[in-house]
């Protein structure tokens, strides 16, 4: 049987699709390369958010073009929609599949061998038209699913090169993804995340126009799984209806990460984000009212050109006072083709690497002081199928996004428990049953 190994660098989208593709290939007769060697196919699903993605995009092709000397290499995702004429430099690249022709990437796996020949494949690369059906199709070993429910961008914030990348807003069908969730749970998973490039636009381009919150009102009705999970979800678009719903749910998880990238509001009207900091204050208040105990992450941009030192303070002091959960801090990186590219007032490296630094030691207090807030509460926790290698304990995630370690027996993977929290660690916390 012909081998492959997937390599995947990224956003939940891209992990989402590549599983589903390493799924057909297995359905289809191919075997994974566990150790990454032997390989007859290589395919290197790219990221290209930031130059340092880019580069480590092309790092991991050098690295399967090393490993597997003999194997088709194939590269996909941003990085191969956005510079495929970058990639076409790397000797030993064999196909170039865009974003919207990912779906065909077993058909092209299997004609790898039935012909010879090496032809290099740029197809209509920014011309995405309709939703990439990539159904959910997941390992035995995961007790929660990413699936994706939309894709693309139609924002164009002046940072990102995302839209570029990915093509417009478009929407998985309402009716497919109550049927992938009615799968998802007959293949006894427990939690289901619904991802996206901009979940809140769920719906806006369907025939049929629905939205998010419909999709939710619906889910939490029918009770068709036991756990959802919103993945990330822009500020303006976490409506007020949806965090009430959310507060009453009993299968809707109490996590929100919010991408706030700036709490200065001339850099947010710099970047093109359709909110201020005072909007933003008001959000997370509103949250932290309706569920004290919910889980809130926050996506911080260090060092947009223009960031001046008390741009920073005002983001700072922003998420200083917040009830922030954790979060996930990315320096500026000057993307083609955007707006940003080309504006000025350049922040130094240093200082940016400085800031970034500022920012993330924060984030690890927050994180700190929500975790050390859950000792002695009693949380609901979905036990997973691999234990922790460091402890051999039990690891689970609590709907809170909590991860917890405890100690019990393999009955309980896969099942949802009832968890008193003992002790709080900087990335964990412990408890019993």
């Amino acid at each position: 049987m012909p081998k492959f190994v997937t390599t995947t660098l990224g956003c939940k989208v891209n992990q989402c699709e590549s599983e589903s593709i390493s799924k057909y290939l297995v359905l289809s007769g191919w075997l994974s390369a566990e150790d990454g060697t032997g390989a007859d196919i290589c395919i290197i699903n790219t990221c290209t958010v930031t130059a340092k993605a880019s580069m480590q995009s092309r790092q991991a092709i050098r690295r399967a073009i090393r490993s597997n000397p003999e194997a088709k290499i194939i590269v996909t995702g941003c990085y191969a929609e956005t510079e495929p004429d970058e990639l076409k430099k790397i000797n030993g690249v064999h196909h170039i599949i865009g974003q919207k022709e990912k779906h065909k990437i077993l058909s092209i796996a299997n004609s790898c061998f039935s012909d010879d020949s090496d032809i290099l494949h740029n197809e209509d690369f920014i011309d995405n038209n309709g939703f990439m059906r990539l159904p959910a199709l997941h390992s035995e070993s995961r007790t929660r699913v990413f699936l994706k429910i939309q894709d693309g961008c139609d924002a164009f914030c002046t940072y990102c090169i995302v839209p570029y990348a990915r093509g417009k807003s478009r929407s998985m069908p309402f009716e497919t993804v109550i049927e992938s969730i009615k799968n998802i749970k007959k293949a006894g998973h427990r939690e289901v995340v619904l991802s996206g490039i901009h979940i809140g636009k769920y719906g806006l381009d369907l025939s049929s126009k629905t939205s998010l919150f419909e999709l939710l009102k619906l889910l939490e009705s029918s009770n068709i799984i036991d756990r959802i999970r919103i993945s990330s979800i822009e500020p303006n678009e976490l409506l007020p209806e949806i965090i009430e719903l959310t507060e009453k749910s009993d299968i809707i998880c109490p996590h929100f990460h919010i991408p706030l990238q700036s709490g200065d509001n001339e850099i947010l009207k710099k970047m093109r984000r359709p909110y201020t900091s005072e909007f933003f204050k008001d959000l997370i208040n509103r949250i932290n009212n309706h569920m004290p105990d919910a889980a809130i992450g926050v996506d911080i941009l260090v060092g947009f050109p223009g960031e001046t030192d008390q741009a920073f303070e005002n983001t700072y002091s922003l998420i200083h006072e917040l009830p922030v959960s954790y979060l996930h801090v990315f320096p500026f990186s000057p993307r083609k083709n955007t707006v940003a590219e080309n504006l000025t007032g350049r922040v130094p490296a240093d200082i940016v690497k400085s800031r970034c630094a500022v920012m993330r030691k924060l984030g690890n207090l927050k994180k700190a002081s929500y975790y050390k807030k859950a000792v002695g509460t009693d949380i609901n926790v979905l036990i997973e199928e691999k234990r922790d290698p460091q402890s051999n304990l039990l690891k689970g995630l609590s709907s809170n996004y909590i991860p917890v370690l405890i100690n019990g027996d393999d009955c309980i993977k896969n099942s949802i428990v009832k968890v008193n929290i003992q002790r709080a660690y900087g990335n964990y916390v412990e408890g019993k049953i």
